[in-house]
């Protein structure tokens, strides 16, 4: 090839390069532009708060927290562990208003109490049920499988708390001469929440989110060590999140307690 052939080939391929290097200019400016954008927006971010050392720790372990229960402590949360449950959903819709239409008729005849034999429970109506429809019984056998062992004998009479949309409960621990030591419970109607504070060390705590057709279980130290409570509708908080409360029915099964000592009376139901 020529010099002169060479020379007219390079004249040729000249506007090419240049639209080359016009659309790698542009590359690299858009590269810079996009890069300033996510350092400015870095700028305005807030940073997230920090986390309680207790989820903290946990999601180190690889042990996130269920969504139900909320705990002061690592601790605390290892101490209970298998002493606590909760099972969302335990109860299928068409079996939770199989046990509130059966419920309804015999809670609408009694009135809304406002004080209680102990105090512990105000804005309440409650029965003791032991005569239940077959579809209710077998609910009531599936709580026994899931809560009970087979050695544990339960009190024949199945306790039905109503509590009024102002009603609460407040602390307190089972007297254990009505009750043994496990409590399993099926919530109804309304989501509320439920807290459990060691008796000797208030700073110790849990608080269990009980959804409609939840089941929850207490058993053994969360049993006797803690007492229980059913947070008032202005107090009903989850953490951060707003828990709004209104009635709420809870079917409460429970183990049989060492027998009354000789001339003891009867005890009321507990409050559970």
């Amino acid at each position: 090839m020529t010099l002169h052939q060479w020379a007219w080939q390079l004249r040729a391929l000249a506007p090419i390069a240049q639209e080359k290097r016009r659309a790698l200019n542009a590359a690299n400016s858009l590269t810079r532009e996009a890069g300033l954008d996510r350092e400015r927006a870095n700028r305005g971010r807030v940073a997230a708060p920090p986390q309680p050392m207790a989820a903290r720790r946990m999601r180190r372990n690889g042990r996130p927290l269920p969504a139900w229960l909320r705990g002061s402590s690592p601790a605390v949360l290892s101490r209970l562990r298998g002493a606590v449950l909760v099972r969302p959903g335990f109860l299928s819709a068409a079996e939770e208003d199989t046990l509130s239409r059966e419920l309804e008729p015999e809670l609408r005849r009694r009135r809304y109490e406002y004080d209680h034999w102990d105090a512990a429970i105000h804005g309440f109506r409650e029965t003791e049920k032991s005569r239940w429809s077959q579809a209710s019984r077998a609910i009531l056998q599936r709580v026994q499988a899931a809560a009970f062992s087979p050695g544990q004998t339960l009190l024949s009479s199945v306790h039905v708390l109503d509590l009024d949309a102002r009603g609460y409960i407040k602390p307190h621990v089972d007297s254990v001469k009505f009750c043994g030591d496990t409590i399993a419970g099926l919530s109804l109607l309304s989501t509320s929440v439920m807290r459990l504070v060691h008796t000797q060390e208030p700073g110790h705590w849990l608080e269990l989110l009980l959804e409609p057709g939840s089941l929850y279980i207490l058993r053994d130290s969360a049993r006797y060590d803690f007492s229980h409570e059913i947070l008032r509708d202005e107090e009903s908080f989850f953490g951060e999140r707003r828990i709004p409360r209104s009635r709420r029915i809870s079917v409460i099964c429970r183990s049989l307690p060492e027998g009354p000592g000789p001339g003891e009376p009867p005890q009321p139901p507990p409050a559970c």
